[in-house]
């Protein structure tokens, strides 16, 4: 048989080990002189002081479903179920890996408010903006008003009026009534009532204004950050589904070989239970096949409920319906080949995540907020225009309620023009203080940025030594998977001849449900870090693996297998020896050194 897995790994591991001694001694030696730190290229200079999201370098998010996935699209947002049949799970639904994906890209919430975030930034940089434009303020004080007015005075403080009352005689000359002064009460009531409107409009533009561009170019990059943010987030959603259907796969893994031990468990118990009652074995024996049945069906137990829980772990970050499991449509296989280097691989990383391009604009938005602090004690020149325009019908201050004449109108316009300056002088060191503490901010960032680049690298590497583990562990179980299986059929044999015992039997069916869970992880293990120096490098480049299978009988390896070196075991505490060596002192045979 050909072990495909096996050889595919076995070849990838000698690949990601290394080279021959010899040439790994060449290299170190041609390499052995340190790199200058201080030479490596700047961050700044090989990104931009603004670097900007390239959605080109990975495929977008699903905008729509294929036909046979709509039936999972994700319930409303706000819906709340409220009734047990509502959550009942209905359907088991099959889903392969990619669908998987496919589904949490359309119907996670946390992407989903990450989009709604860029759009967010994207309307608060507009509204910096606009700052470069007028504005335009209409007001009115009466659209209109309705005035009406009454009065009253103390009569004490009412000077008196002169009046001229007719004395009924003609002048001859003139042919008018005569008239002569009399003195009367002066009016101490007064009566009003008015329509009034009053409208006015101003126009007003910042012709200087510090602050405005330091504040467009921060809007600007936290625009850029948002889309770098939605961009992790797509990334870290893509990597969330990838290792929860692994997680299912392993766990379906787990029940199938939970499944075939209690069977063979039964088997074993059944032919145990007929030779005791025929008088050819012991109870002893018996009672041992049914301790491995019984071992056998917790094991079955515990992975059915981890199945389950798998189950609903995929749906969570599948946002499906109420009333929907999946399930993992395929078996758990190698998803290919790693060929990058290490080397590649962390370089790549560094070019390809957004996180260290968010904090170089970290940078740029602290030094922009520093330059805005400092407006605030900069002038600022603002050219004003100023309209008003009023208009008013009826008459105020009459003495009588009957004398106010509505005709009465009045209206005016006025217009100014000007230019206004403002200067704070003085702000008590305000200023200044914010632009330091943005500056510090800045270099804040700086130093997040060493970290995380720290970071990324040792993510990548323990990825890459991930799978470098997990392909000798693929290698290393295939083969106690066989040896198992081979050891069980002879044991079996050995029973059914007379010449063995059930112990036998059981130990070896242990050994083998043991191996092929250990098989099953080492799968996951190998997917998952697959998956892991994908997302953290942006690389693609995969070899593809064909289908994994076992069979039943165990050949020798094509080539040598991995050399794996043992690590001594030295002592806790430097002081263990001299005290073994105190402890011992009157035995004749000196202590053995714990490594």
């Amino acid at each position: 048989m050909r072990r495909i897995t096996a050889g595919i790994c076995l070849v990838a591991g000698v690949v990601s080990t290394g080279v021959p001694s010899a040439l790994s001694q060449e290299t170190a030696q041609s390499e052995s002189v340190l790199v200058d730190q201080a030479t490596l290229p700047d961050a700044i200079d090989l990104k931009g002081a603004r670097p900007k999201a390239d959605p080109s370098a990975m495929a977008p998010a699903m905008d729509a479903l294929p036909a046979s996935l709509q039936p999972l699209v994700a319930p409303p947002s706000l819906a709340l179920p409220d009734a047990p049949s509502q959550v009942r799970i209905h359907e088991l639904r099959p889903l392969t890996l990619e669908e998987a994906v496919q589904l949490a890209e359309f119907n996670s919430p946390k992407l989903k408010a990450a989009a709604s975030q860029v759009d967010q930034a994207k309307s608060a940089l507009r509204a910096a903006i606009a700052s470069w434009y007028p504005t335009v303020d209409l007001s009115a004080s009466g659209l209109p008003e309705y005035f009406k007015s009454y009065s009253y005075r103390n009569p004490d403080f009412v000077p008196d009026r002169v009046v001229q009352k007719p004395t009924g005689q003609i002048n001859p000359a003139t042919g008018e009534e005569i008239t002569r002064p009399e003195t009367r009460d002066g009016y101490n009531e007064r009566y009003g009532r008015e329509w009034r409107a009053n409208v006015s409009l101003q126009v007003s533009w910042d012709l200087i204004n510090p602050a405005r561009v330091p504040e467009i170019a921060a809007a600007r990059d936290r625009f850029e950050r948002a889309g770098d943010a939605y961009l992790i987030a797509l990334r870290d959603l893509r990597l969330e589904a990838q290792q929860a259907y692994f997680d299912l796969q392993q766990a379906d893994e787990g029940v199938r070989i939970g499944q075939a031990s209690v069977k063979a468990s039964l088997v074993s118990y059944r032919d145990a239970r007929a030779r005791f009652n025929a008088g050819v074995n012991t109870k002893l024996e018996v009672l041992e096949a049914e301790t491995q049945l019984a071992r056998d069906r917790n094991t079955l137990t515990t992975n059915l409920g981890l199945q389950d829980l798998r189950r609903r772990n995929l749906a969570a970050s599948l946002d499906l319906p109420q009333d929907v499991t999946p399930t993992a449509a395929t078996p758990a296989r190698p998803l290919g080949l790693w060929e990058p280097s290490l080397q590649e691989s962390i370089v790549a990383a560094y070019n390809y995540r957004e996180e260290l391009d968010q904090l170089i604009l970290d940078i740029s938005i602290n030094n922009s907020q520093a330059n805005a602090s400092l407006a605030a004690v900069q002038p600022v020149l603002r050219f004003v225009n100023s309209t008003t325009a009023s208009r008013s019908e009826g008459q105020s201050g009459q003495t009588s309620l009957s004398d106010i004449d509505m005709g009465d109108f009045t209206y005016g316009v006025q217009n100014s023009t000007s230019l206004r300056a403002s200067w704070r002088l003085f702000d008590g060191g305000r200023a200044r203080a914010d632009y330091r503490r943005a500056k510090q901010a800045a270099e804040e960032s700086r130093f997040n940025f060493a970290r995380t680049r720290d970071r990324i690298r040792l993510e990548v590497e323990e990825s890459f030594f991930g799978l470098r583990s997990a392909i000798q562990s693929i290698d290393t179980t295939a083969i106690e998977v066989l040896s198992s299986r081979e050891s069980l059929r002879l044991s079996n044999l050995r029973v059914q001849a007379g010449v063995g015992v059930q112990r036998e039997v059981v130990n070896n069916q242990r050994d083998l449900t043991q191996a092929e869970l250990k098989y099953a992880r080492a799968i996951k293990d190998y997917n998952s870090s697959l998956a892991q120096l994908q997302r953290r490098t942006g690389l693609d480049a995969l070899i593809a693996c064909n289908a994994v299978s076992l069979s039943g009988t165990k050949q020798e390896p094509d080539q040598e297998p991995i050399p794996i070196e043992p690590t001594p075991l030295k002592a806790a505490c430097p002081s263990i020896a001299s005290v073994g060596s105190s402890v011992t002192q009157t035995d004749s045979s000196p202590v053995q050194p714990l490594w």
